[in-house]
């Protein structure tokens, strides 16, 4: 039913001439700004002192497309932070994890993505595994700093398994939920891979969270939509968080059409994924 409602609330607001639409933007723009910080204040009033089990019932969405600013917000509660640095890949104009961070927090960083945005803190960059640390060294991102957001619809497994001597404290990467919990597999290489709307896209949690142990961090969990992935440094995660099974972390798909009230994620692609052992 709340499916429903925003369904028909979306095409409403899509069938509005754009200077309407675009005031009604304005609006919700300011709402957001005015309302962050006291939001973000009732929910976390203390520091979280117990080891956390279940990240998701952070979610609470800000800024970002899902409900990453509070688990993103509760993870740096609980590990700290070095130089509020973050680097960000796939962000749009009003939308992307680093957001709040930037305009509330005070952070700085390096915010890309391969179309041009009007927001001018974004750098219109094209993200490949070749080009990759080059770019890093381009923006002189430092070799520590606290937060990777990857989120390119494509080769997120491959862009960061590219990546060289950099260590950020916590990895925020889009994992491919139509592919459950049990298959690791990510898509071929290709650096001129554009997603098409199926669910032949990015990786599967299995593929990332073996990549990820491979570079010492260890998988917290999943946001509610089953969208991203957050990994943090396993000497951190240790003392921070409760360890939970593999399958646990998982979060399904909630995107794409209902069917008896089960989401059905991307429709079928026609790619071929390539196993990780």
């Amino acid at each position: 039913m709340q499916m429903k409602i925003k369904a028909i609330i979306w095409m409403f607001y899509k069938s509005l001439p754009r200077p309407i639409q675009e005031t009604i933007l304005s609006f919700l723009e300011f709402s957001r700004l005015i309302t962050a910080l006291p939001i973000f204040s009732l929910i976390f009033p203390f520091p979280c002192r117990n080891r956390i089990e279940d990240i998701s019932k952070f979610d609470r969405r800000v800024f970002s497309q899902n409900g990453e600013d509070g688990i993103i917000e509760m993870l740096f509660r609980k590990i700290g932070t070095t130089n509020k640095y973050l680097v960000e890949f796939g962000a749009q104009d009003r939308e992307y994890n680093g957001r709040f961070l930037v305009q509330i927090r005070g952070w700085c960083g390096l915010i890309m993505d391969c179309e041009k945005r009007k927001d001018s803190k974004i750098k219109k960059e094209k993200i490949t595994a070749e080009n990759v640390n080059a770019i890093f060294k381009k923006y002189e991102v430092p070799e520590n700093f606290d937060l990777l957001s990857i989120d390119i619809d494509s080769n997120d497994y491959w862009v960061w398994k590219a990546l060289g001597n950099y260590h950020p404290r916590a990895v925020v990467i889009e994992y491919n939920a139509d592919l459950g919990f049990s298959k690791s597999v990510t898509v071929k290489y290709d650096p001129d891979f554009s997603w098409d709307g199926s669910n032949y896209f990015g990786a599967s949690l299995l593929a990332l969270t073996k990549l990820a142990e491979s570079q010492g961090y260890s998988l917290v969990g999943c946001d509610k939509s089953g969208s991203n992935a957050f990994f943090v440094l396993t000497d951190l995660y240790r003392a921070k968080f409760a360890p939970r099974p593999f399958p646990d972390l998982y979060k399904p798909p909630r995107y794409g059409k209902l069917a008896d009230g089960k989401f059905l994620g991307h429709p079928d692609g026609a790619g071929i994924f390539v196993t990780i052992e």
